[in-house]
């Protein structure tokens, strides 16, 4: 067993992880150094396999157990091993979500090897980019993508080896045992690139132990738990806490590709647990607004990676019956801080550090994180890594706002704000202004440059029924002040979102 795991399991009886720090505009509640260096404890090959024969993962219609998924991953190490891969060996997965995928991460993770989980929507450019940077010695992805890869293969001489990850080499005899520990390399996971090119974040084990642990106490997570898990498993959010929190809890996960109908069904059938993304709350409220079902025996739903608008956190209280939990996180921090699991849950709000983490606001509002989940830098990139660990803190580039409560609310990236007639406009408080007009489905706020201005704020919208620019403008008028609203509305049929949901604003003055 992991050493100091056992002091954060869920208890019923457990308070909150966190205290309401009631001084606003302050600094969020601090952990100790003695639990950080607990929720940090161990490697990652020690940890995820606790849950014996009983059932850890379905995939269609075949269930693992977590001994046969630790039995596979242990033929697959070896198999990779026989290729040449070793400890701190770095894979890059390029595939959709798969039996196949969560195999070969479990196999590189059992051999100690360095994984890259490759954004499956990457095209030829994107991938090279990525491969060049990582430098890869072994690169596993499905049949769609393979030719990707060998088109990207001479931006990356280091690589030795391309398979199709359906064929997954396997061996009999087991691979050395490890000699890591919770510094050692884990995972090299690339940045959205919604400001840029991708950047690859270096996770160690003791980094992906102390997020998952976090949420694991901080969302009463146990064997007892059923995970529906549609979200894209190369991002944090899928694999850090999708599938490390299924296998180190104990309980199971239903793998499958998000449609409203299939996370109905799942949760119907067993599912006590949901993750998703805003966009993904929105096509399952519309369905259960046209075919409502009683899910009042699902434990828990919970939404990050992209703000979850107010309105749409009331809509989902009403068909889900229950509030969705919205949670905080950044790929080089994890996920840092959630609304509390026992209430109450605000929208608009993310809550309050979990377990093992410090928060509080730096220079112009921006939400600095601490604590064993943070991450070391990026890879091979001394300059962004100097840049965003100054003084012992993570700089998120996210601007924060904290209430008189003590929790957190995101208001935006410091890079998209827009500085209109001299004035600071955060894109998220007009957003969320927009969005309590019924006639507006989605909208998204960024600048655009103006002789007069400087910049000016345009609005991008989605409506959901017939309404005029002039009257979201007038709209905006009433509720803030002239220089925040929108000199303009652009109306579109959808807005441009990456992977994960989130607004690429870069290509809104392209939709």
């Amino acid at each position: 067993m992991d050493p100091g795991f056992e002091a954060t399991q869920p208890r019923e009886e457990a308070p909150p992880a966190w205290h309401i720090h009631r001084r606003p505009n302050s600094t969020l509640p601090l952990a100790t150094e003695d639990c950080r260096r607990v929720l940090r404890q161990g490697t990652l090959a020690k940890a995820l396999f606790r849950g014996g024969e009983a059932p850890a993962l379905r995939v269609g219609d075949q269930w693992e157990s977590h001994d046969s998924l630790r039995r596979q991953a242990d033929r697959v190490a070896a198999g990779l091993y026989a290729l040449g891969a070793r400890p701190g060996s770095r894979i890059c997965l390029y595939a959709a979500n798969s039996r196949s995928w969560v195999l070969a991460y479990l196999g590189a993770r059992r051999l100690g090897a360095v994984v890259n989980p490759c954004n499956p929507a990457y095209r030829e450019g994107e991938l090279a980019h990525i491969l060049g940077d990582s430098k890869p010695m072994l690169v596993l992805a499905d049949q769609e993508r393979l030719p990707l890869v060998e088109a990207a293969r001479a931006q990356a001489p280091s690589i030795t080896s391309v398979l199709d990850i359906e064929d997954l080499p396997e061996g009999d005899e087991s691979p050395p045992e490890l000699s890591l520990d919770s510094k050692s390399p884990a995972v090299i996971i690339y940045t959205s690139g919604t400001t840029g090119r991708p950047k690859g974040a270096l996770l160690d084990h003791g980094n992906l132990l102390a997020q998952t642990r976090g949420v694991i106490e901080a969302w009463r997570w146990t064997a007892a738990d059923r995970l529906v898990l549609a979200l894209p498993l190369f991002h944090v959010h899928g694999l850090a806490i999708g599938l490390h929190g299924t296998l180190l809890s104990g309980g199971s996960a239903v793998l499958i590709r998000f449609s409203p109908e299939a996370v109905v069904h799942e949760l119907l059938h067993g599912g006590t647990m949901f993750f998703g993304v805003p966009a993904m709350y929105q096509r399952l409220v519309e369905y259960l607004e046209e075919q409502p079902m009683d899910l009042s025996r699902v434990r828990l739903f919970v939404a990050g990676s992209a703000p979850l608008p107010p309105a749409l956190f009331e809509r989902a209280q009403r068909v889900l019956g229950q509030p969705v939990l919205e949670r905080y996180g950044i790929t080089e921090g994890g996920i840092a801080v959630s609304n509390p699991y026992d209430g109450p849950r605000q929208a608009g709000r993310v809550g309050y550090p979990l377990p093992g983490v410090e928060a509080r606001l730096g220079e112009g509002d921006e939400v600095l994180l601490r604590g064993g989940q943070v991450f070391s830098g990026y890879l091979e990139n001394p300059t962004a890594s100097e840049e965003a660990l100054r003084d012992g803190w993570l700089h998120t580039g996210d601007v924060g706002e904290i209430g008189s409560d003590g929790s957190l609310a995101i208001r935006g990236r410091i890079k998209e704000m827009i500085i209109s007639g001299g004035f600071n406009v955060y894109p998220r408080e007009v957003e969320l202004v927009l969005e309590t007009h019924p006639a507006v489905s989605e909208v998204a706020v960024a600048g655009t440059p103006s002789e007069r201005w400087g910049e000016e704020v345009i609005a991008y919208v989605v409506a959901s029924e017939l309404v005029g620019g002039d009257v979201l403008i007038a709209y905006a008028r009433e509720r803030l002040a002239s220089y925040k609203c929108p000199r303009r509305v652009v109306f579109l049929a959808a807005l441009p979102r990456n992977a994960m949901g989130k607004v690429q604003r870069s290509a809104l003055g392209e939709a």
